[in-house]
């Protein structure tokens, strides 16, 4: 996974979900659950990659984080509850489908 189109994809896949732009600044893009409208990822451009920031349990931050310095504390978030992923080709997919699915059991309820 390396852009955008396919972080949104693959967060629609999951199903109940939608897509949402509502900043000012076309460049966020939010992943929110249809029935509670909370988001389980924020997709952006930083850097000249895609970002994608995911809630994770404290648990499981710092493993990530050690895990692949792509994943890193979440740009604009607060760093004890969310990761970014920098999606540059060093993170193998199902790692990221791994971490995007956890994000998106963690903001279920």
């Amino acid at each position: 996974m390396k852009n955008r189109e396919e972080a949104i994809s693959y967060c629609l896949e999951i199903g109940n979900t939608y897509e949402d732009y509502p900043f000012r600044d076309k460049n966020w893009t939010l992943m929110l659950h249809k029935h509670n409208k909370k988001v389980f990822a924020w997709i952006f451009e930083k850097e000249r990659h895609i970002w994608m920031n995911v809630k994770c349990e404290p648990g499981f931050l710092d493993y990530w984080r050690q895990l692949y310095k792509s994943v890193v504390p979440a740009f604009h978030l607060n760093k004890d509850h969310w990761n970014s992923i920098i999606l540059d080709g060093t993170v193998p997919n199902e790692e990221i489908y791994d971490m995007i699915q956890h994000s998106y059991m963690l903001t279920k309820n």
